[in-house]
């Protein structure tokens, strides 16, 4: 994911409000599953880490988008945003911006 792609999805996540939270039991694999199905249907996510999660945010972000399949777009204090594009290119919701053509000589 380039730089212009990752800032596009963040400008998206502004408006987005954390759809799950990890609380003292961290991430289980009911979580990672109702993960996964969150993103396959809207691609771009948000999910709060409560204060009593033993886990970091950071830790948890990478975690869950290894697990997942999925990208972490950023991490901004208890708060994870996490992106994946749907499988079927005909549902697809988020068009990210083009990578760029100039190669770096």
């Amino acid at each position: 994911m380039t730089s212009k792609q990752r800032s596009y999805l963040k400008g998206l996540a502004m408006n987005l409000e954390p759809i799950f939270q990890f609380g003292k039991t961290g991430l289980t694999p009911e979580n990672t599953q109702a993960i996964a199905e969150a993103l396959e249907k809207r691609e771009l996510i948000k999910i709060s880490v409560l204060k009593n999660c033993m886990d970091k945010p950071d830790d948890l972000a990478r975690t869950v988008a290894e697990r997942t399949h999925s990208e972490v777009v950023q991490v901004i204090g208890k708060k994870i945003v996490l992106y994946k594009p749907a499988k079927d290119e005909k549902k697809r919701k988020i068009e990210l911006p083009k990578e760029s053509k100039k190669k770096a000589e």
